[in-house]
């Protein structure tokens, strides 16, 4: 038994089906639940965008909010610090003779240098970190293939997974932690991240609102109270309002509730509404989200590469700065396009027909470097998820995982069939 372990929280901003937290509670006499405001989630990136937004940090702010409440609701708290986590978590563990580190095992290049920074910095101090894959509705050690030998194309990847993987069981709650003396919960205000208060446009499809006791509030609303969740897939593909979709992503991307938790309530649904080709398709979402995840497992720093997953060298197209402030701010040649941009940027969401058609138009009509266009989705969107959003941009800008190789949408065709009667770019524009 440890006597002091850190359970170092990051994108798994939940006590509900969390294995770090769990694994941490057994194997130690007590522990201390940590979040580092990471330096460099704050930063510009080199495409001269914020790395995270005002929209997601509030977002990001609730969550840990309503962490810490769940927390000392069963005996413990979340320390907050702010700087570098190779330097701040090093610190704590000195402060309270920590023999261990649990944590959220991530993927994603950035996420893994940090992780390999922290993990050194332990070492020198004799103390272990360990990490623990929560993100994915399958575990990657059930996959019927090794990470290196995942099939690229999704419809492969689907297929055989569904037939020979199974989904573990969620992980219950703890009923009660110790944790030593956790000062209340001191978090940094948008201001000291050097970010300004932006209100969230009254069109918006959803007021999302961080945390995890909101997580289950949605899935509550989607699933049994308004039964949305048996006509997911005819609706999925709306524009307005807040119940044509799941909305689940933005609570996803900071691991506010688990997919694996999302899949034992649609299966207790199923049980008492009857199953259908909906609430199968959005078990099928959530499998294109770990499909992503899996891909930057096995492909690594490629997705950031302006020829993506492709081996052949393509050279970057030149920056517009006229054409990318005319897209980021609804004034290109399209009212669709312009609809979209414009909720994007005064919501920080959009629909997912919305984000293929935006892309597709970025990348074809404007002609544009696409991760231009995906570090403008990384610093507005509330549910921005690095794997989701930088593999969707690759797929439709043809050097993903797309097997047709170019993914070209007739933006007046979609238009017309997603927004027939203009309601939407009434609305936005």
């Amino acid at each position: 038994m440890i006597k002091t372990a850190i359970v170092w929280f990051k994108t798994d901003l939940r006590v509900e089906d969390n294995e770090t937290l769990i694994k941490a509670i057994l194997q130690s006499e007590q522990i201390i639940p940590v979040y580092c405001f990471d330096d460099s989630h704050f930063e510009t990136t080199k495409y001269g965008f914020k790395k995270t937004g005002s929209f997601r940090t509030q977002f990001l702010l609730e969550s840990l909010q309503d962490l810490d409440n769940n927390l000392r609701d069963i005996g413990s708290g979340l320390l907050i610090v702010k700087g570098k986590p190779e330097i701040e978590i090093p610190k704590i563990v000195q402060e309270y003779k920590v023999q261990k580190v649990f944590a959220k095992r991530e993927v994603a290049y950035e996420e893994k240098r940090t992780e390999k920074l922290v993990q050194d910095e332990l070492f020198k101090l004799r103390c272990e970190l360990e990490t623990f894959s929560t993100s994915t509705l399958y575990h990657a050690e059930d996959l019927p293939f090794s990470i290196k030998n995942i099939p690229d194309v999704f419809t492969n990847f689907r297929k055989k997974t569904e037939q020979d993987a199974t989904i573990r069981a969620v992980f219950k709650k703890p009923v009660k932690i110790n944790s030593p003396s956790i000062p209340s919960l001191n978090l940094p205000t948008l201001k000291t991240l050097d970010l300004e208060f932006s209100a969230i446009d009254s069109r918006a499809a959803i007021k999302f609102k961080g945390g995890e006791t909101e997580a289950m509030n949605r899935l509550n609303h989607y699933f049994f109270e308004t039964k949305n969740l048996s006509i997911y897939k005819e609706t999925r593909n709306g524009m307005i309002g807040a119940d044509y979709s799941s909305k689940f992503s933005a609570w996803l991307s900071l691991g506010c509730i688990s997919p694996r938790f999302i899949y034992n309530e649609i299966k207790k649904y199923e049980f008492q509404f009857g199953a259908n080709e909906s609430t199968y398709w959005l078990v099928f979402e959530l499998l294109w989200r770990d499909f992503f995840r899996f891909m930057f497992k096995k492909h690594q720093t490629k997705f950031f590469l302006y020829s993506g997953i492709k081996t052949e060298k393509i050279n970057s197209k030149s920056l517009n700065n006229k054409l990318l402030s005319q897209w980021i701010n609804g004034k290109t040649t399209s009212d669709f396009i312009n609809a979209n941009m414009l909720e994007l940027k005064l919501t920080g969401f959009m629909s997912n027909r919305g984000r293929q058609n935006v892309a597709s138009f970025f990348c074809n009509e404007l002609n544009m470097d696409w991760r231009f266009g995906a570090a403008y989705f990384e610093e507005q969107l509330i549910d921005y998820d690095v794997c989701s959003n930088w593999g969707n941009w690759a797929y439709l800008a043809g050097v993903g995982n797309d097997p047709r190789g170019h993914r070209y949408f007739n933006i007046e065709k979609q238009a017309s069939e997603y927004d027939k009667n203009k309601e939407f770019r009434k609305l936005w524009l």
